[in-house]
């Protein structure tokens, strides 16, 4: 058995539904694979004390997952005022609609596209729902349209993609960028040194308690993959798929397209470095 904390970003554990922070609840989604882990964490935030909740990622169009989501609100005595979306994957936005029409509540979200009701999201904004606060950090790569939501009294972020509570998330090309990803990273580093928080809450996976670590492997990780696929290319191996079987050899087959989405990104970045 591996000592959680001996991995990157120290996982909590076993990913379950309930209490996670003083303000955050998971609810999982029953929609485990083996790109959305144990499932996608919807995540129930509420201030102590009020009876208003925030949602963040309902998640796939299940409804009986959505009506889970509500019923555990209900329990804790909250009602749903407002829905958030890190990003537009289905695992984490298909269910929002329907969300949205048996709560009654709007959708914000950075794509227009998603959104219901008159109010985006942006860089810099601040939701306060109840007392709550969440301050919205841009963090695209994943996905140009991807964000994370930072809990300050919890001195916690909720990551969506971005970063995993198990393993590394994908750059989805041609949508997302890996320049972008990197700085998004740098972004979430400085929230860990300049703003103290130190949870992750992923959107896939275990709660992670050391989120700066979790940002510094991921950093690693990605330039250990960069130097790998320059390599590869220099070596000979010039298509996407070519530079997979080489790169990824040791990664389960079943997430070779998501991994041919990485390195078409990443063999993005090279070119435009003049680096292959």
């Amino acid at each position: 058995m591996s000592d959680a904390a001996a991995l990157p970003g120290q996982p909590r554990g076993l990913v379950v539904s309930g209490p996670a922070t003083a303000r955050a609840v998971n609810v999982l989604a029953p929609n485990p694979s083996a790109m959305t882990l144990d499932g996608t964490n919807t995540w129930l935030l509420s201030e102590p004390g009020s009876d208003l909740a925030v949602v963040v990622d309902p998640g796939p169009l299940d409804e009986t997952h959505l009506r889970h989501v509500i019923e555990t609100a209900e329990k804790l005595g909250k009602r749903v005022a407002l829905t958030l979306l890190t990003h537009g994957h289905p695992d984490h936005a298909e269910g929002a609609g329907l969300f949205a029409e048996l709560t009654g509540t709007p959708v914000r979200a950075l794509d227009p596209a998603l959104r219901l009701g008159d109010e985006g999201l942006g860089a810099g904004d601040v939701v306060n729902v109840g007392g709550l606060e969440v301050r919205v950090v841009p963090t695209p790569g994943h996905t140009s349209d991807s964000l994370s939501f930072h809990l300050p009294a919890d001195r916690a972020v909720l990551t969506g993609d971005t970063i995993l509570g198990r393993g590394t998330t994908m750059v989805a090309h041609p949508d997302g960028r890996l320049g972008d990803y990197l700085d998004s990273l740098r972004r979430l580093r400085s929230l860990t040194v300049d703003d103290g928080v130190h949870t992750v809450l992923p959107g896939h996976g275990p709660v992670l308690e050391d989120a700066q670590g979790a940002v510094e492997f991921y950093l690693a990780h990605r330039a250990s993959r960069l130097a790998q696929v320059e390599t590869a290319v220099e070596n000979g191996h010039r298509t996407p798929s070519e530079v997979v079987a080489h790169v990824y050899a040791d990664v389960d087959r079943s997430l070779w397209p998501a991994a041919e989405l990485s390195v078409r990104a990443q063999l993005e970045y090279l070119r435009g470095r003049g680096l292959v």
